[in-house]
């Protein structure tokens, strides 16, 4: 194995990549941050929606597709596009200027005061302090790079020693993950596994055990180690990890049909970190899933968005559901992942969830399971991301 580890792989392929915050003041004096604005994506443009009552603040052009996710500051929304990963201000509100150069913008990722991008067309990792939008005046932040051996379709993240975990592959296949320490000039390889083919996804759990899914099953990496999880079918793809840094247990999605037409899902991927278990549990038939649809919130519970309109409540301890709440319509699977379907994001205790078939959204209070407020528009929300802390 390479000493280089990274990401790249052109790709939009299936990265199901996939997630109201207290906003933060400009530390030169500029803009405070709105608390709680979301930015939702359509055909063609993005819109700027208050948090709380879901008017619209402000709409923007873009591409036909684009990617949002939170930048982690309070205030930033990053949006993927063919320049690579541009900043969206949600207090200004500005499309800015400001964009981190990448050919195939993937994953974000924040963790421990630091948001880092992948580039898949190069194999960049780009990292930067999360709070440096806010105090850069509009300018680009100072950042650090780290470019793999070969492009793939990757991740990166950085634990709080400064450890960059990052997967390893080529623009054809993808092996498993490397954690790299930095030194100077360069970077030294302290671990290694080519033991997670088709690697795909990453969540961090608590006390900073990072999981990512593979064909065969998972990969850990935690206190300087990595440790596979063999799944119970010869496929059995975990492609996306939903996390609480409070919670041990990671949700991964699942499925065992490497030829499933459609995206929806049922089964999900237990992986408690730290006892090292590792279960796949069938969900009851109802409830069927895509990789937009699933958060962690009120209790660490796992939230499922389900294809019968109902949002169900799955205690990752136990695997069971121990409640449900309907908040839309019922809908069909995707076919294809970047079709409009409907999604679910959260601040942690508040959810946001599309409903493209009415072109609405509503805010649901996950603790109780009431929605507080709905609204259609005159466009069909897409992606959607919290401007979050």
């Amino acid at each position: 194995m390479t000493g280089a580890a990274a990401l790249a792989g052109f790709s939009l392929l299936l990265t199901g990549c996939a997630n109201g915050s207290e906003g933060a003041a400009n530390a030169e004096g500029g803009t405070e941050a709105e608390e709680g604005r979301i930015a939702v994506s359509y055909d063609g443009g993005i819109a700027v929606l208050d948090g709380e009552t879901l008017e619209v603040i402000e709409q923007f052009d873009t591409e036909q597709f684009t990617r949002l996710n939170a930048f982690g500051d309070g205030q930033h929304v990053v949006v993927t596009t063919s320049k690579g990963f541009q900043v969206l201000d949600t207090a200004a509100p500005e499309l800015t200027d400001v964009v981190i150069e990448a050919t195939a913008g993937g994953h974000v990722v924040r963790h421990d005061g630091k948001t880092v991008l992948f580039d898949d067309g190069t194999g960049t990792t780009t990292m930067l302090d999360t709070k440096a939008l806010l105090e850069s005046d509009g300018e680009l932040p100072e950042v650090e790079t780290h470019t793999a051996d070969s492009p793939h379709h990757g991740v990166s993240i950085v634990l709080e020693d400064g450890t960059l975990v990052t997967t390893v592959g080529t623009e054809e296949s993808r092996t498993g993950a490397v954690a790299l320490h930095p030194h100077d000039d360069h970077w030294h390889e302290a671990a290694s596994s080519d033991e997670c083919p088709g690697i795909h996804g990453e969540g961090t759990a608590a006390e900073e055990a990072v999981i990512f899914g593979c064909e065969n099953g998972a990969l850990l990496f935690k206190d300087g180690e990595f440790t596979k999880f063999t799944a119970p079918d010869e496929y059995g793809r975990m492609g996306n990890a939903f996390v609480s840094e409070t919670s041990p247990i990671v949700v991964g999605d699942y499925t065992s049909d490497p030829d499933a037409e459609g995206y929806l899902l049922n089964a999900v991927t237990l992986i408690d970190t730290a006892a090292g278990t590792y279960d796949v549990v069938d969900l009851p038939d109802e409830v069927q899933y895509t990789f937009r649809d699933v958060v962690r919130g009120p209790d660490d519970n796992a939230y499922i968005l389900s294809s019968d309109g109902s949002i169900h409540v799955l205690d990752p301890a136990s695997g069971e559901i121990i409640d449900a709440f309907p908040v839309v319509e019922t809908w069909e699977g995707p076919s294809d992942w970047q079709d409009a379907h409907p999604a679910i994001v959260t601040d942690g205790e508040v959810a946001y969830v599309t409903e493209p078939g009415s072109n609405a959204i509503h805010v649901v209070d996950l603790a109780t399971g009431d929605v507080q407020t709905s609204a259609e528009f005159d466009f069909t929300p897409n992606e959607i991301a919290v401007a979050a802390v």
